[in-house]
């Protein structure tokens, strides 16, 4: 069998299919940080991207026998994960954590202790600015457009694969990139004539 690199994901899903279940990690190997990437920008939370991600290619794996091979492997595989990630963030919004632990018999409710978010004091500091005011942006666009950007820019797919997972025709997916650039460029215009 030729070497990873020199086979597509449809080869190598083929393969696998054959029984050769070892190639199913050179297609992990392909996607994982681009996977990881993309759900943490949905979640939020590295921990939780880097969890789901596995969970998605568990689903995927498990599923492989229904995988279409006229569509691309990885258009499947960030449908499989978007599906994953907004199942996830309903899940989270119904969860309530209390800020206060209990204390032991006649103590008094402590309040808990949370590592704080912000990034550590070492570093460029300016890039962290310009990283938080893009992300800030993207954060602030309506789901249809952030959904694309994350989708073109931070998970790298094609116009054709994100109008095949979105179910978008290509004209509609790229006037929205369009628009959704147009929009960060507004949002960011302050900053970046700093």
């Amino acid at each position: 069998m030729p070497q990873a690199d020199a086979l597509t994901d449809e080869q190598l899903v083929a393969a696998i299919l054959r029984g050769d279940r070892e190639r199913f990690g050179d297609l992990v190997g392909r996607y994982q940080n681009r996977l990881v990437n993309y759900l943490y920008r949905l979640l939020r939370n590295l921990d939780e991207a880097h969890d789901l991600a596995q969970e998605v290619f568990i689903k995927v794996y498990q599923a492989l026998d229904r995988f279409d091979p006229q569509y691309r492997f990885s258009t499947w595989l960030f449908r499989v994960a978007q599906n994953a990630a907004i199942d996830q963030i309903r899940r989270q919004r119904l969860k309530l954590v209390p800020m206060t632990r209990e204390g032991g018999e006649g103590e008094e409710p402590r309040e808990m202790e949370v590592a704080s978010g912000d990034p550590s004091p070492y570093g460029d500091l300016r890039n962290r600015e310009r990283g938080g005011a893009i992300q800030e942006a993207v954060d602030a666009l309506p789901w249809e457009y952030r959904e694309l950007i994350l989708l073109r820019h931070f998970s790298e797919l094609s116009y054709e694969e994100i109008a095949t997972l979105k179910k978008l025709p290509l004209g509609t997916v790229k006037n929205k990139l369009f628009r959704g650039r147009q929009m960060l460029k507004e949002k960011l215009a302050d900053f970046l004539t700093d």
